[in-house]
């Protein structure tokens, strides 16, 4: 899937004003009724994924606080707790099956790493002695328990996200890889230090740097020698890697012009991200090889807001603009790719696929256009993958091949195609 959301939605959002991450994931907001969504509609926020274009949408069951938007009954901080709609909405329940009514794939974003509500810094409880010992034993067993809640009671998932990743079991971490292999063997793992489906792409911009490779030297994300070193690998990968790891890109729609807010605030419609710095997110990601993420932030009334709503539409219809109708396509397997389009066209963007089901076999490869009875190289790369999107100024041409100079097999190329 190459454009996905993470729904983030929490107690703090109730409070009208602005979240403040470091004070809120060590302090507890002693009044949990203070959750009160009069108008909540998963529905509404799933056809807003719809119409942006957007194959799966993920929701934060836990965040930091260590609230639960569901029926836990190992969890005593949940939505069994509150008054609202007498202690027995489900908010994972109503967003699952919002995404199967619309043909979204539903996954769960899962937050152990803080919580605030049991006094949980970077996966270690708060206290000494016999004290943090047994509680700490009492939050593995409780974050345990919440992930087969998650993935027994809700069907299929789609993915299963751990924020910041899950600590390792033998540091006295919740060990939660079995379980998810366990009842959810198809969905995708992101992450903890013993396994990972996917990577972070390095940043929260929403954009990954080129080339973005999806194979990866280690079987964990975040395994590299030094931190500069991880940075580099979450960012590039390795074409070498023997582990198929892509990348994901994650950026909050609400991230413009100075902020970065991945869960609803006051007054910052403004910070809305414009079109064209999301096309040239999308162009900057899922043209280079990687899936994007973007954050969206329902607000107190449970509704994301009209302006959100409308911008994710414009994206959805430019998308389709830009990228819905070829001029000209080709495919197949061997190392040149000719287009002749009889005529002088103009044209503005290429985009490129391998079938990926035969791995990233393209290591170097050079695009040429044909005009005045000669050809000129329009660009040249190494990697392709997934997708390759090349955005161009306008020019013409006649013709238009793809030439492969390197490879470690015979190239299997999905899609070759031109666009105006």
């Amino acid at each position: 899937a190459e454009l996905g959301v993470v729904f983030h939605y929490d107690l703090h959002v109730f409070e009208n004003k602005k979240y403040n991450q470091s004070i809120n994931r060590i302090t507890p907001i002693e009044d949990y009724n203070i959750f009160n969504p009069t108008k909540l509609d998963t529905d509404q926020w799933i056809k807003a994924v719809k119409n942006m274009g957007g194959k799966f949408a993920i929701l934060t069951a836990t965040h930091e606080t260590g609230f639960a938007l569901y029926q836990s009954d190992v969890n005593p901080y949940s939505l069994k707790a509150v008054k609202w709609q007498d202690g027995k909405g489900d908010i994972v329940r109503d967003f699952v099956n919002s995404c199967r009514k619309y043909d979204i794939k539903p996954g769960i974003y899962v937050g152990i790493r803080w919580n605030s509500f049991f006094g949980v810094h970077n996966f270690l409880v708060n206290g000494e002695g016999d004290f943090r010992e047994l509680r700490q034993a009492y939050y593995k067993k409780m974050c345990e328990g919440m992930v087969k809640e998650l993935c027994s009671n809700y069907g299929e998932l789609f993915e299963i996200w751990f924020d910041g990743g899950a600590d390792h079991p033998d540091n006295g971490a919740p060990d939660v890889l079995p379980i998810v292999k366990k009842y959810q063997p198809n969905c995708l793992f992101y992450h903890n230090k013993q396994y990972a489906e996917a990577r972070w792409g390095g940043s929260e911009s929403g954009t990954v740097p080129y080339p973005c490779w999806a194979t990866f030297p280690n079987f964990y994300s975040h395994a590299g020698e030094t931190p500069a070193e991880t940075i580099e690998l979450l960012k590039h990968g390795d074409p070498n890697g023997k582990y198929w790891m892509p990348a994901m890109s994650d950026a909050p729609l609400r991230g413009f012009n100075g902020r970065h807010e991945w869960f609803w605030e006051p007054d910052d419609e403004n910070h809305i991200f414009p079109l064209e710095n999301l096309m040239e997110m999308y162009n900057k990601s899922v043209g280079r090889n990687s899936t994007l993420i973007v954050g969206l932030t329902p607000n107190p009334e449970g509704l994301l807001p009209d302006e959100d709503v409308e911008r994710l539409k414009q994206w959805g219809d430019e998308i389709k603009k830009q990228y819905g109708n070829p001029l000209a396509s080709t495919n197949g397997s061997g190392n040149i790719f000719l287009i002749d389009l009889n005529n002088v066209k103009q044209i503005s963007s290429i985009v490129i696929q391998e079938d990926i089901k035969y791995g990233e076999r393209v290591r170097k490869f050079i695009v040429e256009g044909f005009e005045n009875n000669k050809w000129e190289i329009l660009n040249e790369g190494t990697c392709i993958g997934h997708k390759r999107i090349i955005n161009l100024p306008f020019i013409e041409v006649q013709k238009i091949r793809l030439i492969i100079k390197d490879s470690i097999d015979e190239p299997q190329i999905k899609t070759f195609s031109i666009y105006k």
